[in-house]
């Protein structure tokens, strides 16, 4: 193992003088921890030290790090690209005096802006080769481009998560049943399960009676586990799954699922331990977002989301101010991904849109090194996305078996606070209506009324999730009174 740790040396002397990565070493690391794997069966000691899994850092490193990395990361995107030489130039910005203390110099850079001009940020010196689209479910899909040695990168860092944060092992077959738009993480996982040796199913968003008679179905490998034992997925695509093998009779022996992965959107609590019992799996969720790769966050035992600061610059913000976020106050992710992980599209303070609260007191959990916030509360779309988070919404509804998954609710802004419209399956619904005011005023929802509705067209417009997303096949799902047989 030489040569990996010479990767290992090389990747950490670039990242302490912030020069440019060579994607080799880091596929050398994945390579290597993978052949770790076929030898002993599980990763060395030395994973900690790992792209992406550092421990604490002495503070005064880390600022220096920072202060490098924030430094190199302006210079290129004032040099290279139209939108921030133009920013840089109007203000008067000189990258090389900026410090992680003067770094708000810099204006925070709206997601409209990356929409509406997406060459605007992509650097005159880079070889764009992959343009990736988000899914668009919160508005018009953003585009963002890669270079080569981006994806490699990124692929690399997905192949070191998939055995140490989901148990991939050769033995294993993971299905992906995100957006087959979704570019990037649907070439990030198909390219690192592969390599890990394990074998890759493209589910797509089909209709969930499909998706569960694909899981269920054995697949006679030779070598490889009876049933597909990995799942990756939006929350509000589990929700649809967990609504399907509920109501149609499935049971979680039906299925040989060990890891489920959610990503995309807030995955509630209730979500969770329904989707365990009716699919027979550990359900586990994460933090990133295309524009922010590799940036990203993982939950602690205690329910933190605890963020990287070896890939990118983390802020929390006012949403309409931009002023700093107080502890324990709720606020918008605001975020810098570091040259040289980033070469192709550059973003500067990018407003993500996500809302989180900071923790009131400093965390005492295993990543309290890392920087905390809570877990995504939702998307910010005025005043009343912070007082009625989504997260706390689902909550509140996805607890009940009488609300149809994924829950389709519409928040109604007027005196003398607003009106919470929910779609149940039948009326009347006293009990129900009962218990959800009673749990709405414990998770301190400032409702003023919950209205329901056993008819869509009665509702108010509700927002669209990525479930929605629904990609057709032709192929015919088995009755759904008459689940698959586990196999023997």
């Amino acid at each position: 193992m030489f040569g990996t740790a010479l990767s290992q040396l090389r990747y950490g002397a670039a990242i302490l003088r912030n020069r440019r990565i060579r994607p080799y070493d880091l596929e050398r690391i994945a390579r290597d921890l993978v052949a770790t794997l076929a030898e002993f069966g599980e990763p060395g000691a030395d994973s900690a030290l790992l792209p992406g899994t550092a421990g604490a850092v002495d503070p005064a490193v880390r600022r220096t790090v920072t202060e490098r990395s924030l430094r190199a990361t302006a210079r290129a995107a004032a040099r290279h690209t139209a939108y921030y030489r133009r920013t840089f130039d109007r203000l008067g910005i000189d990258p090389e005096a900026l410090t992680p203390e003067t770094w708000d110099q810099v204006p925070v850079t709206p997601k409209a802006e990356l929409r509406g001009l997406p060459a605007a940020f992509v650097s005159a010196v880079s070889a764009p080769a992959l343009m990736a689209l988000t899914t668009g479910t919160s508005g018009t899909p953003t585009t963002v481009w890669f270079s080569r040695a981006e994806v490699e990168i990124s692929v690399a860092m997905s192949t070191i998560s998939a055995v140490l944060a989901q148990g991939l092992r050769p033995q294993h077959t993971l299905a992906y049943a995100g957006c087959s738009r979704a570019t990037l993480p649907l070439l990030n996982v198909e390219e690192s399960v592969t390599r890990i040796g394990a074998s890759f199913v493209q589910l797509g968003t089909v209709a969930p009676a499909v998706a569960l008679d694909r899981l269920a179905a054995p697949l006679g490998l030779r070598g490889k586990a009876p049933q597909i034992t990995h799942l990756t997925l939006s929350a509000s695509y589990l929700a649809a799954l967990v609504e399907e093998a509920e109501q149609g009779g499935w049971r979680a022996q039906d299925f040989g699922l060990a890891h489920i992965g959610v990503g995309g959107e807030p995955l509630s609590e209730p979500l969770r331990e329904r989707a365990e019992a009716a699919l027979g799996a550990a359900v586990s969720t994460s933090y990133m977002m295309t524009e922010a790769v590799p940036s990203g966050g993982t939950p602690c035992s205690e329910g933190h989301l605890h963020h990287t600061t070896e890939f990118g610059h983390l802020e929390v913000r006012d949403p309409v101010t931009h002023a700093p976020t107080e502890p324990g106050g709720a606020g918008m992710l605001v975020q810098t991904p570091y040259v040289p992980y980033r070469d192709c599209t550059l973003l500067l303070r990018y407003a993500t849109g996500d809302l989180v609260r900071l923790p009131g007191a400093p965390p005492t959990c295993e990543l309290a090194h890392l920087p905390a916030t809570s877990q995504i509360l939702g998307r910010w779309s005025g005043p009343l996305s912070i007082a009625v988070p989504t997260r706390s919404v689902l909550e509140l509804l996805e607890a009940e078996r009488d609300v149809p998954l994924p829950a389709r609710y519409a928040l109604a802004e007027g005196p003398p606070g607003p009106r919470l419209h929910v779609l149940v399956r039948r009326l009347p619904a006293a009990g129900l209506l009962g218990r959800l005011e009673e749990r709405a005023t414990a998770l301190g929802l400032g409702l003023n009324a919950i209205v329901l509705h056993d008819d869509p067209a009665t509702m108010p417009p509700t927002g669209p999730v990525r479930a929605d997303l629904r990609e057709h096949t032709f192929e015919p799902a088995r009755p759904a009174t008459t689940p698959v047989a586990s196999p023997a």
